[in-house]
């Protein structure tokens, strides 16, 4: 059995190409939660729903959403005067319902995604970092934002002066985490962000400390290439975080006490010696994953590296 670490849109893409390869009844992937957050009373886990719409096969082609979705219900809200900055379709609006009464009826949030995979037809076992609420508060130069409302809504176009990871101190893995770390054959941690993705999966009690104890089948992909990310503002969050550079070795840095080996992209073949120093293992190979065929090789890879 193998075990995925993931946050979205890039995470999804290693999930995906897990799956084809081992198949999904033989994969299991803990999905970041600090960026879920209620639009119009309604609970949206967009770190989950990405993961769970790639493996269903009913993800949108721009990488998050439902297929072929229309949003009259947004533009509905929209005429009402309701803001309309974060693109909720109308299919994907079944999912955020189920969700929020389950959760209103006190079902938690990991039995919930376990219903929603399974309706699906999801064979993957999908677990949430957390059933604890933990949301990532951004400060920047003119306040505080959630993660969304700096993603989306302002383009992540400021710089961010910190990172906080609230209620993270308080929060327990997910029934089953723990214990699909310890069992796995191995685990990946997918090319997600490592201080708002993977970080904050690392950063639950606990789950650092079962990854670390499978240093030597753990492996992470590195979502940097040539000094800048693959997807997403990855250089604003690390320089958010403190840390002074946005590289491969920079990745490997931040993974190397819980991972042994470390896949960077070829054209940072000159970073593998520095990640070698750090006692990670480098494994070059091209890292992008711009479709089905991409994926699954660059899966492939990765396991054989193990």
């Amino acid at each position: 059995m193998i075990v995925a670490l993931s946050g979205g849109t890039g995470g999804s893409k290693m999930v995906d190409g897990l799956a084809r390869v081992v198949g999904q009844r033989e994969l299991t992937v803990v999905v970041n939660t600090a960026d879920d957050s209620d639009f119009y009373g309604l609970r949206v886990c967009p770190d989950l729903d990405i993961c769970m719409y790639v493996l269903a096969g009913v993800v949108a082609d721009r990488g998050w959403g439902y297929a072929d979705d229309t949003f009259r219900c947004l533009e509905g809200l929209e005429t009402y005067g309701q803001p309309a900055w974060f693109g909720l379709g109308d299919r994907d609006l079944a999912t955020h319902l189920h969700r929020t009464v389950r959760l209103a009826e006190g079902t938690a949030l990991s039995e919930v995604t376990d219903e929603l995979r399974r309706r699906l037809g999801v064979e993957t076992r999908l677990l949430p970092m957390t059933d604890d609420p933990v949301r990532t508060a951004i400060t920047t130069a003119t306040g505080e934002r959630t993660f969304q409302e700096y993603l989306v809504k302002h383009g992540a176009a400021e710089d961010i002066e910190r990172i906080e990871l609230v209620g993270i101190e308080d929060a327990a893995p997910a029934p089953g985490v723990i214990e699909a770390i310890g069992q796995a054959d191995a685990v990946v941690l997918c090319p997600s962000s490592p201080v708002v993705s993977i970080g904050t999966i690392l950063g639950v009690p606990g789950v650092r400390d079962a990854v670390a104890a499978r240093r030597d089948r753990a492996i992470a992909v590195s979502p940097i290439i040539a000094g800048r990310p693959v997807e997403g503002p990855a250089h604003r969050f690390l320089a958010g975080a403190g840390y002074a550079e946005c590289s491969a070795r920079q990745m490997a840095e931040i993974y190397a006490d819980v991972v042994g080996s470390f896949v960077l992209d070829e054209r940072d073949e000159s970073e593998a010696e520095a990640v070698a120093a750090l006692g990670v293992r480098p494994v070059l190979t091209d890292v992008l994953m711009p479709d089905h065929d991409a994926r699954e090789r660059l899966a492939r890879t990765v396991l054989d590296a193990l």
